[in-house]
């Protein structure tokens, strides 16, 4: 199928190509949509990422850490002492077929995962390092470990509290348990709450699970192919997701489980060969990163700046307290909240402490980090050219260039795998956006029609704008979820603590058995 899609996209790129005229036009409908684009969200991105009095330290990076350390101490490590369950749960040791629900817990997971492991670890961590040095992968590790805690949390409660109908779909995720537990615990507010869930989540589901993805998949398909016009990749891809998309959780479940291994092995295993290849230098690589996890070695802000980009990036990437991963997991076969808790805790892991350090080693074994003597600063590099980290060849470029870097033609490798990250990405944050859609405005098939239109639309705009506007609406649109959601957390968190005690007494009495498959 992608083979289809790089041909077309040639073909298309050389016709519009072929009249400068034509070519002319069409790339000026790029920048249009980036200059509106970026006045419309400007103040939206600046009231999330305004910084503490005083200091350079966004409040929202401080908001996730912090919630993520709580639920880590408040559940006893849970993600430590449960991981060896969460394996069992994934292999279907405890699944009863029978029990109600739409998706395994693998095929959760896939849905989740697919959501998650997206260009956040490709183009995420290549900003990350570029900005706060190798330190950041050192703060990108331990956000990863701390948010296992988050997304326990926050999917045990959309099990809990999840819409079953008698046809056998779920509707489930923080609009729900946010005003279903409130109204339990006999709490105002709720409902204003849950629809502001809402809204922030369509506006993610349209920024950072769609948008940023398309602009980078464009990214790295022109710079093989050839430069050409955004839109076009944009136009392709929009009608590519909407075809699984238009089958519901159960088609986008299908192509998920089977995508997200796929992926991950090809981008792990190409990973792996440049590290084995480079075998000699990941003592070296490992040494820079906890160096400058503490001294930011010569980066622009520092220990600061190592901290705040690691944090920052890692929270893109895993969507650990962001409530979004809770959509997808609620619609798991269980009649155990907790076991999908366990289930998704694993997300994190997979996302940011192995895939994410993966990148970020490629990138510093491949020497494209070098010092510059004028700053002191670390510059991004190919062949001694600097790269920009932001508004020139960066994000997916520089971990292109880090790819071939060792082996010239790994960035084809790199392209496939784009491609499926961005292509899975777009489809389970369409059923993040799809949710909240019907949320607000009921579960018709008009309704959830229109919303998978506009979807759609949103893949052509986020291919054709550049990086910088889209990164930025990206981060707020997601981390403004976080807000709401963790906020109703830190009320809710006590019934996942009373979920959590009666279900590891009952396991460890042995009332709960592994199911006879």
């Amino acid at each position: 199928m992608f083979s289809n899609v790089k041909f077309w996209l040639t073909a298309a790129s050389a016709t519009v190509l072929a009249s400068p005229l034509v070519a002319q036009e069409a790339i000026g409908i790029d920048e249009k949509v980036n200059q509106i684009f970026a006045k419309i969200t400007g103040p939206f991105v600046s009231l999330i990422f305004s910084p503490f009095p005083g200091t350079s330290f966004p409040w929202i990076v401080m908001w996730l850490v912090i919630a993520a350390t709580i639920f880590t101490l408040y559940f006893g490590f849970v993600q430590f002492r449960f991981f060896k369950h969460a394996i069992q749960l994934v292999k279907g040791d405890y699944s009863d077929p029978n029990d109600a629900g739409e998706v395994s817990h693998f095929q959760a997971l896939a849905t989740a995962l697919s959501g998650t492991v997206g260009l956040g670890n490709i183009a995420g961590v290549a900003v990350a390092v570029g900005i706060g040095g190798p330190g950041a992968t050192f703060w990108m590790i331990l956000a990863g470990l701390l948010g296992m805690a988050s997304k326990f949390t926050e999917c045990t409660l959309g099990v809990k509290y999840r819409n079953e109908y008698p046809d056998g779909t779920v509707s489930g995720g923080p609009m729900y348990y946010i005003s279903k537990g409130f109204k339990e615990l006999g709490l105002p507010g709720g409902k204003f709450l849950a629809i502001v869930f809402s809204i922030f989540c369509i506006l993610g589901a349209l920024g950072g699970g769609n948008m940023f993805q398309a602009n980078q998949a464009h990214a790295q398909i022109s710079g093989i192919t050839g430069d050409y016009p955004g839109w076009i990749t944009g136009i392709i891809f929009a009608l590519v997701v909407f075809a699984v998309i238009v089958g519901g959780i159960k088609s986008i479940a299908n192509v998920t489980e089977k995508v997200v291994p796929f992926m991950g092995i090809l981008y792990v295993g190409a990973s792996l060969v440049i590290l084995i290849v480079n075998y000699n230098m990941i003592g070296w690589a490992f040494g820079q990163i906890f160096a400058g996890a503490f001294t930011g070695l010569g980066v622009a802000g520092g220990f600061v700046g190592a901290l705040i980009q690691g944090f920052k990036r890692a929270a893109f990437s895993n969507e650990a307290g962001v409530g979004s991963a809770a959509i997808a997991h609620s619609a798991v076969r269980t009649k155990e909240p907790i076991t999908e808790g366990f289930v998704s805790l694993l997300e994190p892991l997979i996302d940011t402490v192995v895939i994410c350090t993966m990148t970020a080693l490629v990138i510093v074994i491949s020497q494209q980090l070098i010092v510059d003597p004028a700053t002191g600063n670390y510059m991004l590099n190919e062949a001694g050219n600097a790269i920009a980290t932001v508004d020139g060849n960066s994000g997916v470029a520089l971990t292109s260039a880090a790819f071939g870097a060792s082996i010239s033609w790994f960035p084809f490798v790199l392209a496939i795998a784009v491609v499926l990250f961005a292509f899975s990405t777009m489809i389970s944050w369409s059923y993040y956006g799809l949710k909240s859609w019907t949320y607000l405005f009921g579960e018709s098939k008009a309704s959830e029609l229109t919303f998978k239109i506009i979807f759609c639309v949103f893949i052509v705009i986020g291919a054709a704008a550049s990086l910088g506007p889209v990164i930025d609406f990206s981060d707020a649109a997601i981390f403004a979820m976080a807000v709401v959601n963790i906020f109703c957390l830190y009320f809710l968190m006590k019934l996942v603590r009373k979920e959590l005690a009666s279900y590891a007494a009952r396991l460890e009495s042995g009332e709960i058995k592994k199911f006879a498959k």
